[in-house]
């Protein structure tokens, strides 16, 4: 990212353009599926604009991924909010979302979850827990203003549906994925806050 003559260089600028460009590179070649002088040759830095900025390309790998995290935290946020207040429909809602992302050209699986498979080190399986984590609490947000007796384990009943999918969605390419696994959701949902008489 050339910097014109007289141009005051901006710190944070430039490592967020630096994580704007190598994002779809790490997410579509793999952590490992290219390299530091490859990635900074199709970005435009230099190595050592790199390693000021992030140390490493590990570093640049975790700051990429907490990035990503946040960003479809927030997204699947929204979808929900946007669905009105009926839990049910909440939680359609994010497998709604989901089946759009799946359906994109570019879609290769959830990035952070496959960063830990690529990478088994502490720093990259802590922020895919955190990622996780954050699915864990708005699912079981959801879950508890249905009525669920037991929120939390609904919550990770929910989520192996949402990552199941995902995985599904990435590597065996069935069509429909999303929606049938927001149909077992709506079923579990439906489950877990039935009361006795609806039995």
């Amino acid at each position: 990212m050339p910097v014109a003559k007289g141009t005051t260089i901006d710190p944070a600028r430039t490592r967020a353009a630096i994580l704007q460009a190598a994002t779809p590179l790490l997410y579509q070649r793999g952590l490992d599926g290219i390299g530091v002088a490859e990635l900074c040759a199709r970005i435009g830095v230099s190595k050592e604009t790199l390693y000021r900025h992030f140390g490493t390309k590990d570093g640049l790998v975790a700051a990429m991924l907490e990035v990503r995290s946040q960003r479809v935290s927030d997204w699947l946020a929204a979808a929900v909010a946007s669905a009105g207040d009926d839990p049910a429909d909440q939680l359609a809602a994010i497998f709604d979302a989901l089946r759009q992302w799946h359906d994109e050209p570019t879609f290769r699986g959830c990035a952070v979850v496959n960063a830990a498979t690529q990478h088994h080190d502490h720093a990259v399986r802590a922020i895919t827990a955190r990622h996780l984590d954050r699915y864990l609490d708005l699912l079981a947000d959801i879950a508890a203003r249905a009525g669920a007796a037991a929120p939390a384990a609904l919550a990770r009943q929910l989520l192996i549906l949402v990552e199941g999918a995902t995985v599904v969605a990435a590597h065996h390419r069935m069509t429909g994925t999303a929606d049938q696994a927001r149909d077992a959701a709506l079923t579990l949902l439906a489950a877990a806050t039935a009361t006795p008489h609806d039995s």
